[in-house]
Formats: structure tokens, sequence, C-alpha cells
């Protein structure tokens, strides 16, 4: 393999940086601003940088620059960086923020192209929420496209982004050279299509150094969707789901095939949709998480040096109309950054377990708690020596805000083998 690096800002708790490493990039800077993502870095054995503008050996431990990325100097990466990777903050454009837009000063995006700037990169991932495409900003979107594309023609700091995008929208992209402009690829995504067992539409963006003439076309079938809800029913009605979970129980499985139709729809040659159940059960290679006692919802962790650590009970969930809780035999709901009051009930689950066991069908109601923060960090394909840092509501909240490991190694993977075909070509 190819010595091939990247530099994540905006890291959080390292999902993305994960992701990127994993298809093959050594990471040789990561920036973060909140300090308890940054701890969580550290705690994975990476280490702080310092004042010294050095650059990681593939031996070393990976660099952390803890801090506000607006007074981030990054030149002396230029050359050096193959992939520049980053979910800027979302909350200018998600439903739970304010939804400002790039009036927001929290919009990061600026930051993204003064990074390719002092970089210039061969390649650059972005991911961010959905609400970028809603017709409120879906302007504001294309210009961010335009920008990256074009990231060498600054913006005149006096001038507004609607005046700005009107000078890229004139200039003749065929007479910039090519090493000074990208050639960007917008992709929708659920997560859930690519194996991650949650609900979370996102949009990554993809860019490529114009020079290195990546074949666009292939990139975008690398991407393409791997598992689908209609395979998720076939397998539940062929048998094969319920094969591997054998110990739910009757009055479960009943529920759930209660759902849907009689006739399976026709299998798509897809894999199936992951589950909640198949995350906690571990089904892709990690252990099983015991069930959370209903005498243990006492904050307390049982088992501080096990294995598998934060996979603590927590009381007084509450379900109600409009709160509703995640069912086991489902992709999970999106994960927020938020505890407790999170709309739409994204961190309540509901068990197997019955409040009244002589309940005739129908009338049966199931007990429901908190999910453990375990149990969300394999929902967001954390592996489970991963370590968060901080108190429960820090933890929660960089999962939510975090990249899925396996949604991100899809892409990342994707980029890893484009740039081997354009270089090996040459």
């Amino acid at each position: 393999m190819q010595d091939r690096t990247s530099v994540e800002l905006f890291a959080g708790g390292g999902g993305l940086a994960m992701a990127v490493h994993n298809a093959g990039f050594r990471p040789l800077l990561l920036n973060e601003f909140a300090k308890h993502a940054c701890d969580t870095l550290l705690a994975n054995n990476m280490e702080l940088r310092g004042e010294e503008e050095r650059i990681p050996g593939p031996e070393d431990p990976w660099l952390v620059v803890p801090g506000d990325v607006q007074e981030l100097k990054m030149g002396y990466l230029h050359g050096k960086v193959d992939v520049l990777a980053g979910g800027p903050p979302c909350q200018p454009f998600s439903l739970g923020g304010v939804a400002k837009g790039d009036e927001d000063r929290r919009n990061m995006f600026p930051q993204v192209f003064r990074a390719v700037r002092e970089i210039q990169p061969k390649a650059v991932i972005c991911e961010n929420v959905r609400g970028l495409l809603r017709p409120s900003f879906r302007p504001y979107f294309d210009y961010i496209l335009r920008e990256l594309s074009l990231p060498f023609k600054e913006r005149d700091p006096a001038s507004t982004w609607l005046e700005h995008d009107t000078v890229l929208k004139d200039t003749d992209v065929e007479s910039v050279d090519p090493q000074m402009r990208y050639e960007v690829v917008m992709t929708q995504v659920n997560a859930a299509d690519y194996g991650v067992p949650q609900i979370r539409n996102r949009v990554i963006i993809v860019a490529f150094r114009a020079d290195l003439g990546v074949d666009l076309t292939a990139f975008r079938k690398a991407v393409r969707p791997t598992h689908s809800e209609a395979a998720l029913i076939h397998s539940m009605h062929s048998g094969e789901y319920w094969a591997r979970h054998p110990k739910v129980p009757d009055h479960v499985r009943e529920r759930v095939m209660n759902r849907y139709p009689d006739v399976p729809l026709g299998n798509d040659g897809l894999l199936p949709w992951r589950t909640l159940r198949d995350a906690v059960m571990g089904v892709d290679g990690n252990e099983s998480l015991q069930p959370i006692a209903w005498d243990r919802l006492d904050r307390r962790e049982y088992f501080p040096d096990g294995p598998i650590t934060d996979h603590i009970g927590w009381p007084d969930a509450r379900i109600y109309p409009g709160h509703t809780p995640n069912e086991l035999d489902r992709p999970a709901k999106t994960v927020k950054a938020g505890v407790h009051g999170v709309p739409g009930g994204e961190s309540v689950l509901l068990t197997d377990d019955l409040v009244d066991e002589e309940a005739p069908p129908g009338k049966r109601v199931y007990r429901h708690r908190y999910m453990t923060v375990r149990e969300t960090a394999r929902v967001m394909t954390f592996p489970d020596d991963w370590k968060l840092s901080g108190p429960r509501g820090e933890k929660m909240r960089q999962l939510g805000n975090a990249v899925p490991v396996r949604l991100g190694e899809v892409f990342a993977k994707a980029v890893a083998r484009s740039l081997d075909e354009v270089e090996n070509a040459s």
C-alpha cells in the first residue's frame, strides 16, 4: 500500500478520521474545537502537536491541534496531503439548529475552502446534513459546490456570497489551471443503505483535483448503496433474519411481521439493512451486549474494567405522541447530539420485555429505557475499544455529531481506489 496521508478538520469524536484511516490514509493532523471531543481523541492514543509544525512519521501517533480552525495554519502541509476530510458544523443547516445558513457564524465551509488553498490536497471529503438541500438553502448549497470547484478564486471580503457566486458562474472553468480547480461529486445518502444500523440522511461531497483525471463515473458506481429495506424484509420472510436472532420472543416476531405484507418484496440483490438488534447483538464480529437489568438503571458502571465500557443504564425514559422509541428490528432513528428531551425519542429503546405478560395480542405494552452510550456508539459503527471522554451528555453529543465509521469508509475507500487508478495508470 502507498503511504497515503490525510488531514481532518472538525474531527469531533473521530468517526470520519477512523473511516479515512481504515481506508489506508495516515492522519497528519486533526483539528477540533470542543474540549471533550479533543479529550476523546487524546484518549485514543493520539497526542498534542504543540506549537511546532511537524509532520508525524508512519509509526508516530496522530497529532491533534485543539482550538478554533480559523486560527489554524496549514501551509506547512502543502503538497503533502492526499485527502482533506471533515464535517463542517451542521447547525446552520439542520432542523435542530438555528438554520440561518450562510449568515450563521458557525458556518465553517469558508474554512474548508481556505484549507484547500493552503494544502492543495488531491481530494476532499465533506459530510453534512440533508438540510442543505432544502429549497431555502439550495442556492447557497449550489454556491458551496461552485466555490469548492474553484477554491483559489477567492471571495472579496467586502462582497456577499451572491456577488461571489456571480463571479464563479462567469468564470471559464476550462481556462483555470487544473491544479487549481476541483471536480465535485455530491451524493445524497441514507447511512442504512451502506450497512449502518441507523436511518441517517446526509449529503457527502467529494472533490478531486482536476489535474488527476479521476474517472468520476467509476467513483459514482463505487459509492452506490449496498443494503436495502426490501432485502431486510425479504430476509425476515425467508427466516434468515430470525435465524440470526433465535432468542427473539414469538410475540415480538409476530408484532414485527404484522407490519409487512404477507407476500415478501422481491430481493433486489442488495444486502439487508442492519437493525438495532443486529448492532446490540454484535452480528458483525462484536460480542453481544448484555441486557440492562431493570434494577440497574442507576447511572452506574458495573464492570468498569470490562472489555466493553459505557454500557450504563439510565433512568426516567419517557415515550409519548411524537416521542416514540427505537424498535430493535429496524435500523435506529438518527442519532442526535443530545441526551434527554431529544425530539422524536431517538435515544429511547423499546425492549422485548412485556409490561403485562398476560396481555392479549393487540393489547401488549413493552417496557422501554434509554439507550446506553455503547449501544449508541454501535449504531454509529464505532468500535467497542474506542474511548469516549466526558460525562454522558458530552459522549452522546460527540456520537450525534459524528460520521458513522462504516459510511465514511465506503466513500474514503472509493477515493483511495480512484487515486490508485490514476496514479497506477501514469
